[in-house]
């Protein structure tokens, strides 16, 4: 990247003005470390400046440390637009829809574990689906996922696969309103309603973590969040929608096709087809995005249902009394109505997240009741070996970012490149030689997954925390990981 091109508004935030290209609306900004700025892809500057160009964005488009080429938005991508003049595209929110995370502590130390390592991942991998093509445990009638994508939670919660604690500690309880399962095809219906509680392929993971004392960066923060001792072990799950939230993206890209042409709309890449968010199409999409999201939420319940069988059984010890809770779930792949001010006036937006979370500071109502003097949990998934972290929200990002952080490390190459430098089987030998036990049903997506196909954690964390966007609270080691 030629940095002459951009304007340094401070030490991690970079501007490129309208000026860069014909069309652009409002500036692009990419949050980034001087570091991570000089590697970034020239294509996720073409894509976001692409973004800065679509109707009704406000203020500017954002990219941010960890992010890398996507679909329409680069993965890392936010954007806001006006619910009267701007658009809703499946572009910017993925085909993963709240494709996110789920954190769970347990009173369990590394001392606990460290005997039943081996079974406890033999009991995950066995218990919880994984894999492309993968079914879930739980065997769903029509009716039933019906239920599912319009209640999300609450259908857990009625049929004894979560307690209440789980909804009080998720991203709208776990429930996001206007989901109408009319607007969702049949087929996407036959893709989703057998994947309920299966993990997927590619980057999802189920991992098994200890917050080790030195990694501890704010213990206040993280004992209000429930790490509350040396060597703790938590729990991570990242995956999403699966094919049911590909199916509705895929068939309302179809729709959103003849859309420019009618709503006289001007769209740079095909990839960022879009409807404007009040039209019949962009609110049949919305909807149906909200089912796909909350089948999401209900997806990420069922294998945290799973995991507190597991553990219950390899311990002896019901999972509650091990004190296996939910400290947060964050959708990363999703757009969302919400309120900001824009130049003095409070305004409704459609906030668009794609490889993207909320990041929201103290008092912000939409924070569980737990934590809303302190401000939203921040869960930032990394590779396989490295780990993850867990941040905490802002007022600085409510102000700035749309109330918005990373989501992960990001990639720094594709996963073709990935498995062409690297196989598998020596993947998980080094991993197993850093003490981390993975399994997986294809060897393959181990090379994809690798560390060296990531961006390093600490270096995106430390940006988005620089920049004051996100506070840093913990870093976790993994341990067990399964793979899809």
């Amino acid at each position: 990247m030629n940095r002459e091109q951009f304007t340094r508004i401070s030490e991690n935030i970079w501007e490129i003005p309208r000026s860069f290209k014909d069309g652009m609306r409002v500036p692009a900004r990419v949050l980034s470390s001087g570091s991570l700025i000089d590697g970034i892809d020239a294509r996720v500057i073409d894509q976001i400046t692409n973004v800065a160009c679509l109707p009704g964005i406000r203020r500017y488009a954002l990219c941010m440390p960890d992010g890398h080429v996507g679909y329409g938005f680069p993965i890392g991508g936010v954007a806001a637009f006006g619910i009267d003049d701007g658009i809703i595209s499946p572009g910017g929110i993925g085909f993963d829809i709240n494709c996110g995370m789920r954190l769970l502590r347990t009173d369990l130390t590394m001392d606990d574990l460290e005997s039943k390592k081996e079974r406890l991942l033999h009991e995950l991998y066995n218990t919880i689906p994984s894999g492309v093509g993968s079914s879930g445990y739980v065997k769903l009638k029509q009716d039933q996922f019906r239920d599912i994508m319009e209640r999300g939670l609450d259908w857990c919660l009625d049929n004894g696969y979560a307690v209440d604690h789980d909804l009080k500690h998720i991203e709208n309880q776990g429930r996001i309103a206007g989901a109408d399962h009319t607007t969702v095809s049949q087929k996407a219906i036959s893709r989703g309603i057998n994947q309920m509680g299966t993990l997927g392929s590619g980057n999802h993971y189920l991992e098994v973590a200890v917050a080790e004392p030195k990694d501890l960066f704010d213990r206040d923060l993280a004992g209000r969040f429930g790490i509350d001792r040396d060597n703790q072990i938590l729990i991570s799950i990242h995956c999403g929608s699966r094919g049911f939230g590909h199916q509705i993206a895929t068939d309302y890209l179809q729709v959103f096709s003849t859309c420019a042409k009618k709503y006289g709309l001007s769209v740079r890449d095909r990839e960022l087809m879009s409807a404007p968010v009040n039209s019949a199409e962009g609110q049949r999409y919305f909807r149906a995005m909200c089912c796909a999201a909350n089948a999401a939420f209900v997806n990420r319940q069922l294998i945290t249902h799973g995991v507190r069988q597991v553990f219950s059984r390899v311990f002896g010890i019901d999972a509650m009394k091990l004190g296996i809770l939910t400290i947060y779930d964050v959708a990363h792949n999703i757009a969302k109505r919400e309120r900001y001010t824009i130049e003095g006036r409070e305004e409704e937006l459609l906030v668009h997240r794609k490889g993207a979370t909320r990041s929201f500071g103290p008092g912000h109502t939409e924070v569980p009741a737990a934590y809303r003097d302190i401000g939203q949990p921040v869960i930032v998934g990394g590779s396989m070996e490295t780990g993850s972290a867990l941040l905490c929200g802002t007022s600085i990002a409510d102000r700035e970012t749309f109330g918005s952080s990373l989501h992960g490390a990001g990639r720094t190459m594709s996963r073709m490149k990935a498995k062409k430098m690297m196989r598998g089987e020596a993947v998980q030998q080094r991993m197993r030689d850093h003490g981390i036990l993975v399994k997986t049903g294809y060897m393959p997506g181990l090379a994809e997954e690798a560390a060296n196909a990531y961006k390093d954690i600490d270096a995106v964390v430390d940006a988005v925390d620089a920049v004051g966007i996100s506070r840093k609270v913990a870093r976790f080691r993994p341990i067990l990981n399964v793979k899809g």
